[in-house]
């Protein structure tokens, strides 16, 4: 396995086998990462990973600073899975000068996550164009427990005509049905202990809509159940999986997602659900 740090090298690299799939990360891989590398390999003889935590996609008083750096774990748990490429540049290498050209997404970036985090999925779509354009994959896997990350570059990639195929990958989860994330490493052991209850919620309102209780019911019903364990829960919502939209009485695929802060750490998870006709 090659450890890339500049474009060039990267380039130069990729030329020997131009037909490669691509998984990009923030680093500080956890298996729900190393899932997708393996879901990866096969398709491509050029299995490529990316390690950059990307300024842009953080607010001024999220949590940039002090995520995760862990390169030397992350390599060895890539080079185990069987990635031939980790490409680890350092800031100046991806934004060599201020970035005044950006990727403004659709609507869909203002609702739920993006209307508490305004410019998230803008940092997130302009870092994922550069680095598409940098590695040049013929396909790329992203995790659905990002959901709305997931729609955000499926539409930009359709919408700019790329020739990339964007491949979603199921929620890996913890044995007691905690959503794997990089910032569970945050938790103390009594907030880890609690953390699944947010799956918990999902659960229930996916049994509550099911039979057929009123969304809006089954929302405020999982904020106040989360709230009353010391929860701050941002939102509880069931909304159609295309779009993210409030769903009609004509639409069967949905999607419940929460997002809600445990003690400093902010956790989000979403449960897709089809409903019977």
């Amino acid at each position: 396995m090659d450890v890339i740090h500049s474009v060039g090298a990267l380039r130069e690299r990729l030329q020997r086998e131009p037909n490669n799939v691509f998984v990009p990360t923030m680093g500080n891989l956890h298996d729900g990462h190393i899932q997708l590398v393996r879901l990866a390999k096969p398709r491509a003889a050029c299995t490529v990973v990316s390690i950059f935590v990307n300024r842009l996609q953080f607010g001024p008083r999220e949590d940039f600073d002090r995520y995760p750096r862990t390169l030397e774990s992350d390599c060895n748990k890539c080079r185990e899975a069987g990635a031939n490429v980790v490409f680890a540049p350092d800031e100046r290498e991806i934004y060599p000068e201020p970035q005044t050209f950006v990727v403004e997404p659709s609507e869909l970036q203002h609702v739920l996550d993006g209307a508490l985090r305004p410019g998230h999925f803008r940092g997130v779509a302009t870092v994922v164009l550069k680095l598409f354009n940098m590695v040049r994959p013929h396909a790329a896997l992203f995790g659905k427990k990002d959901y709305q990350q997931y729609l955000v570059l499926r539409d930009m990639v359709r919408q700019l005509a790329m020739p990339i195929e964007i491949i979603p990958a199921d929620t890996v989860r913890a044995a007691d049905g905690l959503a794997l994330s990089s910032r569970n490493s945050y938790l103390s052991a009594t907030e880890r202990n609690e953390a699944p209850q947010l799956f918990v919620a999902l659960q229930r309102v996916c049994a509550a809509v099911r039979s057929g209780a009123l969304h809006g019911k089954a929302e405020r019903d999982a904020m106040q159940a989360l709230a009353g364990r010391g929860w701050q829960p941002d939102y509880v919502a069931v909304r159609r999986q295309h779009d993210l939209q409030a769903p009609t009485g004509d639409d069967r695929r949905l999607v419940v997602l929460a997002a809600a802060r445990l003690g400093r750490t902010r956790l989000i998870d979403n449960i897709e659900l089809e409903l019977e006709r």
